[in-house]
């Protein structure tokens, strides 16, 4: 048997803990065995949860050879490149002091 991953243990974990608190308040038992039963259907109920979960496998290399990417065109020799600057309103005082 493999590993548990971290999303098995993880929502194992969390369907024990909630499952146990949801069926201890509906069921509103206060005796000993009581609690012991619903805390291993809770538990119960979690490694179910963490062995029926799927396993993400890895993936399948294929043999196919991938083809190469397209070759970017190459940029033009005078292409002019302009900037736009930033407007300054009239009278904006630029000094940092007073």
């Amino acid at each position: 048997m493999q590993r548990p991953n971290a999303a098995q243990l993880a929502y194992g974990s969390a369907t024990v803990v909630l499952a146990t608190v949801a069926l201890l308040l509906l069921s509103g038992t206060t005796t000993t065995l009581g609690i012991t039963v619903i805390s291993l259907a809770g538990l119960l109920l979690g490694l179910l949860v963490a062995v029926t979960m799927p396993v993400r496998t890895a993936a399948v290399k294929t043999t196919a050879p991938t083809p190469a990417p397209a070759p970017t065109p190459a940029p033009a020799v005078h292409e002019e490149v302009r900037a736009t600057a930033a407007r300054v309103g009239v009278g904006a005082d630029t000094r940092t002091g007073s």
